[in-house]
């Protein structure tokens, strides 16, 4: 595809997308930004055709990611995946990826302790679903690991259950040990935390 641009339209639906035309003809489309370095006239040879698109296609790529990172940070393979979803070639993934990450906005390990800390805080999860979630994400075993130092299983495991246990006020021991246990192993708490768990969560209500 080559020739002499003949029209620079903007499109009725999208102002930000400019239609080239060459030789009288629609050729292709191009973001605003690309479209703003070309004039009527300007004659194209199939090679600015294909940078120009490449270009644009770059940006496009660049652009989807900032809107699925706006929604939660991702992992590097998260975006990854999402992006080849979508059709976009390999190497343009790993440009954008590379570029996303040069400016800050992909870091793993960044990702993996946020993910660990908002875990911990709002829902916690024993260490090996929590392990099993991270690898999901795509995320190698030495960034999970670095992640995860520092985490208390018991506690956690006793955070998650103190709300549970305010709930089931008045029930028999037999229904709170059921309930509590059935609670904290569907997070992924091993035998030994729950049990310690909801031994001492029951002491404590039949002391107050």
């Amino acid at each position: 595809m080559a020739g002499r641009i003949t029209a620079l339209k903007k499109q009725v639906k999208n102002e930000r997308r400019v239609n080239v035309h060459l030789d009288g003809a629609y050729a292709f489309a191009l973001s605003d930004t690309l479209a703003a370095t070309l004039r009527v006239g300007q004659v194209l040879s199939e090679a600015d055709v294909a940078g120009l698109r490449r270009r644009d296609l770059s940006e496009r790529t660049y652009e989807r990611a900032l809107r699925l990172l706006s929604y939660r940070p991702r992992s590097v393979a998260e975006v990854t995946r999402y992006l080849a979803g979508k059709g976009v070639p390999e190497d343009l993934i790993s440009e954008t990826v590379a570029r996303l990450s040069q400016e800050g906005l992909l870091d793993d390990k960044a990702f993996a302790r946020l993910w660990v800390e908002n875990r911990s805080s709002f829902r916690p999860r024993g260490l090996a679903a929590l392990r099993s979630e991270l690898r999901r994400k795509g995320l190698d075993e030495e960034t999970v690991e670095d992640a995860m130092q520092g985490l208390d299983e018991a506690e956690d495991a006793y955070r998650a259950a103190q709300v549970q246990a305010l709930r089931l006020k008045g029930v028999d021991r037999e229904t709170f040990r059921r309930r509590l246990w059935g609670y904290l192993c569907r997070r992924g708490f091993p035998y030994d935390t729950v049990r310690e768990t909801v031994e001492r969560l029951w002491r404590e209500r039949s002391t107050r």
